[in-house]
């Protein structure tokens, strides 16, 4: 019989804190743990925009020079993803639109002009690169990819599998709040999760019950620019460089964490309309610009106190 509280494992990744909840004996856990952390760290040094000598770094190098690099199939395969969400958004999920990042800098005291953004924008466009697996060719000097959209999602099933296959019947990744259950609640309930207020990361607005699979949120409040009272998150519209506005958070339960955050990107890219794009989603919760709730997972919470989240240490 699986123990009454899940053992801990928190560590840092991907620039956030994450952690494993995870119920079993300690030899299992720790094992499986062990070998889940491992996996998820190779996936940042392979896929990081930050980091000099990932696969990243060396697509884009062949993008500024307007080259080609061949992948391996595991790349391959991310490519693939992209391209599926690129068609399936309307050209909205777009993981050229990280160049964007080069007007849009934290260091930022008021929003860019349109004339700052247009030689930006220009380079901008996954229609602009030509995918025949595995050569991936840049028609267009100057241009990059950011895969921060799919890599900690996948980063989060990786480590799921991982856990099951040493023997892990229950817990929870938690990659940064981008998660994924572990088979079923050792009590044989659902998996609670809170779905945070995005003005008051505190606070939980709403809970979302989850049986087995991923669990994303897309939104503006963990990452944006605020000028002259008006709020700007950090995920940019790739047809007119600019965050897109309309949706403050996305949340959605999938059977991956993969496929939970294309879908909750895409609601926050597609703004006002995001609610009705989601009509025939995963369940979800939304919460729009005016703090308003919707979704058809939407269930409140019992009380105002969202989960704690990972612990950095």
């Amino acid at each position: 019989m699986l123990v009454a509280e899940p053992r801990s494992f928190p560590f840092v990744a991907m620039g956030t804190c994450c952690e494993l909840r995870l119920y079993g004996d300690e030899a299992t856990t720790a094992c499986a743990a062990s070998a889940a952390i491992a996996e998820v760290r190779r996936i940042e040094r392979v896929y990081s925009r930050f980091r000099t000598d990932s696969l990243v770094a060396a697509i884009n190098a062949a993008g500024a020079r307007g080259g080609a690099i061949e992948l391996d199939d595991e790349a391959a395969d991310l490519i693939d993803v992209a391209f599926a969400a690129y068609r399936r958004s309307d050209e909205l999920f777009d993981i050229t639109s990280g160049a964007l990042r080069e007007v849009w800098r934290d260091d930022l005291d008021a929003a860019p002009t349109e004339a700052a953004i247009a030689p930006v924008l220009a380079r901008v466009g996954l229609d602009k690169i030509v995918w025949e697996r595995p050569l991936l060719s840049f028609d267009r000097r100057g241009m990059q990819i950011d895969l921060g959209g799919i890599g900690k999602e996948c980063a989060v099933d990786r480590a799921a599998e991982i856990c099951r296959e040493r023997g892990v019947e229950a817990g929870l990744v938690d990659l940064g709040g981008d998660l994924a259950a572990i088979g079923a609640h050792p009590d044989g309930a659902a998996w609670r999760i809170g779905v945070r207020d995005p003005r008051r990361p505190e606070a939980a607005l709403a809970t979302l019950f989850v049986g087995v699979g991923g669990v994303a949120t897309s939104g503006d409040y963990e990452r944006f620019w605020s000028f002259d009272g008006r709020r700007y998150g950090h995920i940019f519209d790739p047809r007119t460089g600019w965050p897109v506005a309309g949706l403050a958070s996305a949340t959605v339960a999938a059977d991956t964490c993969l496929e939970a955050g294309i879908v909750s990107t895409v609601a926050v890219l597609k703004g006002a309309d995001g609610p009705a794009w989601l009509t025939d989603a995963p369940p979800h919760i939304y919460v729009d610009a005016e703090g308003r709730l919707g979704g058809s997972a939407l269930t409140r919470p019992t009380s105002g106190t969202a989960p704690s989240a990972p612990s950095c240490r």
